[in-house]
């Protein structure tokens, strides 16, 4: 399988919207419409403190996306990498996609002078913790959160 892994561009729009509905599919989860607008210009934006996004491509289809971002941090004057979103086609799964955009993340990380990248999955996502366990550390840190 040929890839190509490459940050996201205006005209990637239409195939990006449609990863990024499946994957918030994949977690139940749905936003009105002006997020994904407000999301896709952030993506495009120079602006080095919004959202950046690679899309996986084999052939003229795209297979995934990424979208992380870059964050103070008290422990760590350089700042640190948060991969927010990371989302595979089912059939491409197991074939490196998932890894491939990973490892694209930590080369922009890297480029920034940024060694912290990190991201978070839900316990159930099997599939995604064998990629995860080989590519990462898991921590020992629990999410908490702000009750709606």
């Amino acid at each position: 399988m040929v890839l190509d892994i490459r940050p996201v561009s205006a005209q990637d729009k239409p195939q990006w919207a449609q990863l990024w509905y499946a994957y918030l599919d994949f977690y139940d989860t749905s936003l009105p419409l002006d997020v994904y607008d407000a999301t896709f210009a952030a993506l495009l934006s120079d602006d080095p403190h919004s959202p950046c996004g690679y899309m996986a491509w084999q052939d003229d289809q795209a297979t995934g996306l990424a979208h992380y971002l870059f964050h103070a941090h008290c422990w760590q004057p350089e700042g640190v990498c948060y991969l927010q979103d990371l989302f595979t086609t089912p059939e491409t799964r197991g074939m490196g996609v998932g890894r491939a955009l990973i490892s694209a993340v930590y080369g922009a990380a890297d480029a920034r002078g940024v060694k912290s990248v990190y991201w978070m999955t839900q316990d159930f996502n099997a599939t995604a913790r064998k990629l995860y366990d080989k590519v990462g550390e898991v921590t020992p840190f629990i999410k908490y959160k702000r009750p709606s």
